[in-house]
């Protein structure tokens, strides 16, 4: 039986959500695949690529594939991205189109500052995203885990944030857990983990931290099977917000028995 989180929900600008996974819906096998996927997690949000939304109803294109009519059929709120996008105009561009396409004032800023490890514009993506926020849009910013980038972040308007574990598509986890903690303790914000987790132990890990949720794409959609996979990520990131909850004991540098010998009777055992 699955905790409720009817108690404890994601809250983001304002707003609950029943759950603290995110999913992506790129990469998958088939549509089916990713729409089994997505009724086994339960995600809070889907995010979905402008680039890959060729027409919607009532725009008089052509819906060549049926990707916009099976997201709006699973009834999960969707995330617009930016991704592929490598200047501030661009990304600004882009968000305008997917604001209008999508009909949602979310969308989740991605700059990309380098090809090569799909790593953010850490120069630039205030700036986008101060843009975005006085344009009305509610900002879910991909980001690395510096903590005075991710603070400027905040300062600018940003109600979460969203710095990687690892390069995109990765599957490492968290390469700097020490900078991943330090950026939770010291940040007053939600904090959603997006990219480069592999596996479910991954998620429940940076749960247990402290995060508010997370969001995953590959280490779904290229699992061999994508819909269990799913299942398991949404269970490890119940089962990591339980732990954060619940307190987890302080490590000790030496041995602990778990049963008191204060009180046992010696016996002593004579040899002779």
């Amino acid at each position: 039986m699955h905790a409720s989180t009817s108690d404890d929900p994601l809250v983001l600008y304002g707003q609950t959500f029943p759950s603290r996974l995110l999913l992506g819906t790129a990469r998958y096998p088939s549509p089916d695949v990713l729409e089994a996927a997505v009724r086994c997690a339960r995600p809070a949000m889907l995010t979905a690529s402008l680039r890959r939304q060729t027409a919607v109803p009532g725009t008089g294109g052509h819906d060549d594939n049926g990707f916009w009519h099976m997201l709006r059929q699973l009834g999960v709120p969707v995330l617009p991205n930016t991704a592929g996008c490598h200047g501030v105009q661009e990304v600004i561009a882009t968000a305008q189109m997917a604001r209008e396409l999508f009909d949602t004032p979310w969308i989740k800023l991605e700059l990309i500052g380098d090809d090569y490890t799909l790593q953010p514009d850490t120069l630039n993506l205030v700036d986008a995203a101060a843009q975005l926020i006085r344009d009305g849009f509610l900002v879910l910013p991909y980001c690395t885990d510096d903590l005075v980038l991710c603070q400027r972040l905040v300062d600018v308007g940003c109600q979460a944030v969203m710095p990687w574990a690892a390069p995109i598509g990765t599957g490492r986890g968290p390469v700097n857990p020490y900078a991943l903690q330090l950026l939770r303790e010291r940040l007053d914000a939600p904090l959603l983990v997006d990219a480069g987790l592999g596996l479910p132990s991954h998620a429940c890990q940076v749960m247990e931290w402290g995060y508010d949720g997370v969001l995953l794409n590959t280490a779904v959609a290229l699992a061999q099977d994508p819909v269990s996979m799913a299942g398991a990520f949404a269970d490890a990131v119940r089962a990591g917000r339980n732990a954060h909850r619940a307190g987890a004991m302080a490590a000790q540098a030496c041995a602990q028995p778990s049963t008191p010998v204060l009180g046992t009777p010696f016996w002593h055992h004579d040899t002779a």
